[in-house]
């Protein structure tokens, strides 16, 4: 276990916190991992779901704390490893007083504030970050944490990032970011299909060495006139796998390179229909998958440009080298 780095807890009621942390502990007496949680509407096995990143050596690896850090939680701000560092989940709330304040723009400041704490405590800027998850409630607009976020990065040069609304975060919290960073800058490369422009807050993918993290990519038909067209989980998939087969040859990669992959459904009863369509991509040697359901479902009714909402979206993380046998 002290090879694990960083952990994904997801829990189906946000208000099992206190205990899932006293039990969570039990297992990390030294060092524990960077860690997110996050409180989802439904998970295939309830109440709860972890996913993990281990690395093989533990040499060099180290917590991470930034200056006057103060928790009771078992969880590191970050772990430092030879070529990266984990940041945990950094929520929009006064470090200290643990206060949420009213204004969004605030709260993602406070969030952004937290993250870049740790890297630098690491010796590194945001600059050397490859993927960010931020995890939002439905209380804070979208387009208040996209305008912060963009302040903090080069335009078109940003992260790979897979934004997700989620129904609820520890302690109250409407916003959260947690993420990835390579030490060595010349081993950080951004990617971008030559379909997609560049954007003020997510590149497509980014490699940190020879690991390629992407974006979570929907079945969004990019373009004139783009958007979501399909009105099952199935077909949108399609489309879905397409665009992440966009990121991965411009990468000179392939799916058979995945090694991990994250499935947001907007309802877990698709999962069978999903798998379906998803199992076709990846050949006989299928990538660890985390699959949650993150809020309730959608309505399914097209809007009056004829698009409909995301059923599903997916990120993944491939690595360069021999493809899959």
């Amino acid at each position: 276990m002290e090879h694990v780095v960083y952990t994904q807890v997801y829990l189906q009621d946000i208000n099992q916190y206190g205990e899932m942390d006293k039990a969570f502990a039990e297992y990390f007496a030294k060092a524990p991992p960077a860690r997110a949680v996050l409180g989802v509407a439904r998970i295939p096995e309830p109440p709860i779901q972890i996913s993990a990143v281990a690395v093989r050596s533990l040499k060099d690896k180290r917590a991470v704390y930034p200056p006057n850090y103060k928790s009771q939680d078992s969880f590191s701000p970050g772990i430092l490893t030879p070529d990266r560092l984990f940041v945990s989940s950094m929520p929009g709330s006064d470090p200290v007083s643990g206060k949420v304040p009213d204004d969004p723009a605030a709260q993602v400041d406070l969030a952004l504030d937290r993250m870049e704490a740790v890297v630098k405590a690491a010796g590194l800027e945001l600059s050397h970050m490859v993927f960010v998850n931020p995890y939002l409630t439905a209380e804070l607009p979208m387009r208040v944490m996209n305008e912060r976020y963009a302040r903090r990065f080069e335009f078109g040069n940003t992260p790979a990032r897979a934004t997700i609304e989620v129904s609820g975060l520890p302690g109250g919290a409407h916003i959260e970011y947690t993420g990835v960073a390579v030490r060595d800058l010349q081993q950080r490369k951004a990617v971008r299909p030559k379909n997609m422009p560049p954007s003020p807050t997510a590149s497509p993918c980014v490699f940190a060495g020879g690991t390629l993290y992407c974006s979570a990519k929907g079945g969004f038909i990019p373009g004139p006139h783009g958007g979501v067209y399909a009105s099952t989980t199935q077909h949108q998939l399609r489309q879905t796998m397409r665009n992440l087969l966009d990121n991965l040859e411009e990468a000179g990669m392939e799916f058979s390179q995945v090694v991990a992959t994250t499935v947001y459904l907007d309802d877990l009863a698709d999962a069978h229909s999903f798998d379906e369509v998803y199992g076709q991509y990846f050949g006989p040697t299928m990538p660890a998958r985390t699959t949650i359901q993150q809020i309730a479902p959608r309505e399914r009714k097209a809007d009056q440009d004829g698009h409909y909402p995301d059923l599903e979206q997916v990120s993944l993380i491939a690595v360069r080298g021999k493809t899959a046998q």
